[in-house]
């Protein structure tokens, strides 16, 4: 009797654990996709500011550098924007998991996209400056190169920002996941 007793408890008592652990990993999963939703209203809120403004400055500028900033604003972040929206859409529909494999491959997926990204963005800074340089021997067109080189100077510069602090956040919001593994 006294084993039979023993054996529930066990089977209770891990039972119980486990219950924990899965609403642990859910909640886990419930932060990242807050911290997802921020990001995204954070990068559609840029987008909105820059097609506005962007859209304005580029009908009512006189220069041709200025108008082609614009322009490159404007192009840039009707990307930015379609990318923000249904990232958001995603990240709030989403339920979140209680499946601690899942979370793990969720989590590296995401880390290393970011970083990925990163690298990216200093190659759109990169191109900036090469279009900048070019302005330098191309006279009939320099104002245009110049003007588009600044725009991929301003939104890679805020990208690699961007991307670099969602990196941080969900990096140290992972911390807490990769130590319930060890």
């Amino acid at each position: 009797m006294c084993y039979l007793n023993m054996r529930r408890f066990i089977l209770l008592f891990s039972f119980s654990a486990f219950v924990v652990h899965a609403q642990e990993v859910s909640n886990f999963n419930q932060h990242r996709l807050n911290y997802d939703k921020k990001l995204m209203l954070t990068l559609g809120t840029w987008a909105t500011a820059n097609l506005v403004g962007g859209g304005i400055g580029w009908a009512t500028a006189t220069s041709p550098e200025i108008r082609s900033f614009h322009q490159m604003n404007t192009m840039w972040n009707t990307v930015n924007l379609a990318l923000a929206l249904p990232g958001y859409f995603k990240a709030k529909k989403e339920i979140p998991t209680d499946n601690l494999q899942l979370s793990l491959r969720q989590q590296q997926k995401t880390e290393q996209a970011l970083l990925f990204n990163s690298g990216l963005d200093i190659a759109y800074i990169t191109a900036g400056f090469l279009l900048r340089s070019i302005a330098l021997h191309q006279q009939s067109k320099s104002a245009q190169w110049r003007g588009f080189g600044n725009g991929l100077v301003v939104q890679g510069s805020f990208l690699l920002a961007f991307d670099l602090t969602a990196y941080t956040l969900h990096h140290r919001h992972g911390k807490k996941l990769f130590e319930w593994v060890k």
